[in-house]
């Protein structure tokens, strides 16, 4: 699958992680998908409801976030199609904690954030049997896809 994102929302995505350094940031990516393609239209920045001591390098949302979200992408006539997140000081590759947590069918789009300064953005997909994940191909727009 190939994941659209607007440079707009990829740079607020950017942001998002750079004020929740050193602790890992996190929100919704809502859109719309087909068989091919998730075209990301609005993000939900979220507070990471980790354990204070665990921040640094774990996130969890609420269901109470998890459910604004869904009725904002409701509202929008969207979808959420998957979860943004910050690794502080460390790769935009998933770890295994993410593995653990992930959904199947979801995107998950991770950006290295290095002294406070968002760096590489990568995306990444579950597989259904939920051993591994594959790399997504990211396009960077110019404008949000109508």
């Amino acid at each position: 699958m190939t994941l659209y994102i607007p440079a707009q929302i990829l740079a607020r995505i950017h942001l998002h992680g750079e004020e929740a350094y050193p602790e890992e940031g996190a929100g919704l990516l809502l859109g719309e998908t087909s068989s091919s393609q998730g075209k990301v239209k609005e993000i939900v920045p979220l507070m990471n409801m980790r354990d204070k001591s665990a921040r640094h390098n774990r996130y969890q949302l609420s269901p109470e976030d998890y459910l604004l979200g869904e009725q904002l992408a409701e509202q929008l006539g969207l979808e959420v199609l998957g979860v943004f997140h910050s690794h502080p000081d460390h790769p935009n590759q998933p770890s295994e904690y993410d593995r653990q947590w992930a959904w199947p069918n979801f995107s998950y789009l991770i950006t290295s954030v290095v002294q406070g300064k968002a760096q590489e953005t990568s995306a990444w997909r579950l597989n259904d049997d939920r051993s591994k994940f594959n790399q997504e191909a990211i396009e960077i727009i110019e404008q949000i896809i109508k």
